[in-house]
């Protein structure tokens, strides 16, 4: 076993000892959702107050509003209950620091992990590697305010998802913990 397969089944162990969840009802108490980013700097829990059972959070790379991204909203809504939405990107995000021709490169030369420095990225060169991420949209950002406005849009303007739900833009600051709204996507979020 790996120290980190241990560290969690540890964890998960002291966890289950004063488990006492189980009774919550599978819709979120407090009827919202949000869609961040997976970065492990983020803890929506913290930054948004949440409980176990208050909320949905639905997380990504980049926390964009993917297909999947936008599948998980709807059920959110459709069968669980939720009435407002939030997207919620962060600064110093890694989705800003390559493009699609980027991974696609990456890709083709190695599937191992790559890495970067102030050059850029680089690649380990040991093969094989894989051209299919040349044709894969990576969803990559190139302007924080600019890509929560797009996913609020795109998740508006999806025919799943009706006009009566709220979805509010922000960026959370990573080096101060606060939420920044970006006005324009939550005027183009508005119910």
């Amino acid at each position: 076993m790996s120290n980190v397969l241990n560290e969690v089944l540890l964890a998960n162990r002291e966890y289950a000892n004063s488990f006492d969840k189980g009774d919550l009802p599978m819709p979120p108490g407090r009827r919202f959702a949000i869609l961040t980013c997976m970065d492990a700097r983020l803890d929506p829990a913290k930054y948004a107050g949440l409980s176990e059972g208050d909320a949905h959070v639905i997380r990504n790379a980049g926390g964009r509003a993917s297909d999947d991204a936008i599948r998980s909203l709807v059920i959110s809504y459709k069968l669980l209950g939720t009435r407002e939405w939030f997207v919620i990107h962060h600064t110093d995000c890694g989705m800003e620091t390559f493009t699609n021709e980027i991974m696609g490169d990456l890709l083709s030369s190695s599937l191992k992990t790559a890495s970067v420095d102030a050059d850029g990225w680089h690649d380990s060169c040991e093969g094989p590697g894989c051209t299919d991420g040349k044709y894969i949209n990576w969803l990559t950002i190139k302007d924080q305010a600019q890509s929560v406005t797009e996913d609020v849009m795109r998740i508006r303007n999806s025919p799943l998802v009706p006009s009566d739900i709220p979805i509010y833009g922000y960026i959370y600051d990573v080096k101060d913990g606060k939420l920044i709204e970006v006005p324009e996507a939550t005027a183009a979020g508005r119910a």
